[in-house]
């Protein structure tokens, strides 16, 4: 069995639309050592025929198919058991690859090789226009050096944006070794996923190389979810849970550095939680009962970790998870604590325009 370079692990559901400029982004690369792992869901349009013609004949391809779940999450985690290549890279079917994209990555990975994450950059662009909405990048432009995944991990700039998995590349055994899975069901799941893999990375390499073209358009999953609050909020609930009770576990282990806590606080509680929960829009638009709901579910085990977490950051943090619990544990405070978020969110939104 051959040993392929990259494993591009595809997922398409719905997106027939956009599946052949897709699969000509791949197809144009000029670095031809690759796999595709193509997992098609049921779909209420054209997708699997226009796999099934893209792919024939060309052994590169490798076709399955299951039924509709609803994320990418089943998607990946089967190209993370199916894949033969040394380095993953997850790829939707609504989205594309850069020109050049597959040889740019090889030369930058085979000049420094084996590490366990190659963080990469992300261009979002508007379909139907071609504009550029953002360039995202994991890590500042001068910063070059490889790190551990601790220090990747408190060294990541931005609190609020979380990086995508198709930003990456991805040592395929790393992922295997460490038993890395999406959750089962879960829309929204990169943050989850993210996290957990970048800390227990051995070595993080940042690449800065846009690599990856993310279509911004109205009805993907991505962004027809926010519209459906009570969808949206009971899989946050699922990811901080399940980031809480990784933190738990890794937060015990002999080592553990305090400044990935402090990060995690800041990121996770002050900003995410606060935000994602208790912004203004949110508040106006989701009913109270439900936001409540949905925190008991974050909070089904416990404030222990919580606790530990919120305290490992400065006194805003700890301001700020105080209120959380409150809005959670005390009917009667609710109103008040949705207050202090107005403040606070409006506090911020002031300063960061500053």
């Amino acid at each position: 069995m051959t040993t392929p370079f990259f494993t591009i692990s595809l997922s398409c559901c719905n997106v027939a639309p956009y599946l052949d400029e897709c699969f000509d982004s791949i197809l144009s690369q000029s670095f031809y050592d690759w796999e595709c792992v193509v997992w098609v869901e049921d779909s209420g349009d054209a997708t699997a025929e226009i796999v099934r013609r893209r792919t024939a004949g060309d052994s590169r391809f490798r076709v399955f198919a299951g039924p509709k779940t609803g994320s990418c999450s089943v998607s990946r985690n089967k190209g993370i058991e199916l894949a033969r290549g040394k380095y993953i890279l997850f790829a939707d079917g609504d989205d594309l690859l850069a020109p050049e994209a597959l040889p740019r990555l090889h030369d930058r990975i085979a000049g420094r090789p084996g590490a366990d994450i190659y963080a990469g950059a992300i261009r979002y662009f508007r379909h139907g226009t071609d504009e550029t909405v953002s360039i995202l990048d994991n890590y500042p432009a001068g910063l070059e050096r490889e790190m551990t995944g601790p220090e990747a991990t408190i060294l990541r700039p931005d609190l609020w944006t979380i990086s995508m998995l198709q930003q990456s590349v991805f040592r395929r055994d790393f992922l295997r070794e460490g038993a890395f899975r999406c959750i089962e069901g879960l829309r929204g799941q990169d943050m989850e996923f993210f996290s957990r893999a970048l800390y227990r990375a051995r070595r993080v390499i940042p690449l800065h190389d846009v690599h990856y073209f993310y279509r911004v358009r109205p009805d993907s999953v991505t962004t027809s979810r926010q519209g459906r609050f009570d969808s949206f909020y009971a899989y946050h609930a699922i990811i901080y849970r399940s980031l809480l009770a990784f933190y738990d576990t890794v937060s015990r282990e002999p080592g553990f550095d305090r400044r990935v806590a402090a990060y995690w606080a800041k990121a996770w509680i002050s900003r995410q939680l606060a935000f994602e929960w208790f912004r203004p829009r949110v508040l106006d638009a989701v009913p109270r009962i439900r936001r409540a709901d949905t925190l008991r579910d974050l909070f089904a085990d416990g404030f222990a970790a919580f606790d530990r977490l919120r305290r490992s950051n400065g006194m805003k943090t700890r301001l700020v998870g105080c209120w959380i619990k409150l809005f959670v544990r005390h009917p009667a405070m609710r109103g008040c604590a949705e207050l202090f978020f107005r403040a606070y969110n409006a506090l911020h939104h002031l300063v960061s325009r500053a």
